[in-house]
């Protein structure tokens, strides 16, 4: 399997490029960033991209891939609508929109949000946007695609957080966090088991395009 990665640099991208590489069944993993990553691994390959709405300087470089695993996301927090919209629907969809196109038998997965609002009606201004997010992803040509929705995440395997505030939360509340991800599976999970779930849907499929956290972790076992 050759795997293209989105967002290897952050803490659910860190956690879903560590499987893909100890996984045998993968070849090659080509992470799609900004600048370079600070991981060595014969199987891993490098595409650096300065504008993700543009992908056409790059485009033979996209093709030939069985999965594409997104986890390029940033928190809603102090952000317009309009602004949040930007950085997620149209940049999610100007990758998506190229790699159907380039890759028709891909499987898809996008890394979304437990509580994301497929409806586009609900109140909560980030849940509206994954959803619309969702539903044109579900609309383009691919052989599959998954939303997969998490709930709390626990860092794996030296995975940190790239916000310092965020990754001392994680280091002090790490047995709490241990222990809900074995009694609440329900909303929450671990990176091994997001990277796990996610080369499971590549491989196999799964009965539902949503995702939720206790699928993840049902198929990251």
């Amino acid at each position: 399997m050759k795997v293209l990665l989105f967002g290897a640099s952050g803490m659910v991208g860190q956690g879903v490029l560590r499987e893909c590489l100890v996984a045998a069944d993968v070849q090659r993993v080509v992470a799609v960033g900004r600048s370079p990553i600070a991981v060595s691994d014969p199987k891993l390959g490098e595409l650096i991209v300065k504008d993700f709405h543009d992908y056409a300087a790059v485009e033979p470089q996209l093709a030939g891939f069985d999965a594409c695993f997104f986890c390029l996301g940033v928190s809603s927090v102090g952000m317009s609508e309009a602004d949040y919209r930007h950085v997620t629907y149209d940049l999610t969809l100007a990758a998506a929109t190229v790699l159907a196109r380039l890759n028709p038998q891909m499987t898809f997965v996008y890394v979304s949000g437990a509580g994301t609002d497929s409806t586009g009606r609900g109140t909560r201004m980030w849940a509206r946007v994954k959803g619309e997010t969702e539903n044109a992803l579900l609309g383009l040509p691919f052989k599959a695609a998954y939303m997969f929705r998490p709930g709390g995440i626990q860092p794996l395997h030296g995975v940190r957080s790239k916000t310092a505030l965020y990754q001392g939360i994680y280091v002090v509340a790490a047995p709490l966090l241990g222990l809900l991800a074995r009694t609440a599976p329900t909303w929450m999970t671990t990176t091994e088991k997001v990277g796990r779930a996610m080369l499971a849907v590549a491989r196999r499929g799964a009965p539902t395009p949503l995702i939720e956290s206790v699928d993840i972790n049902r198929l990251g076992s």
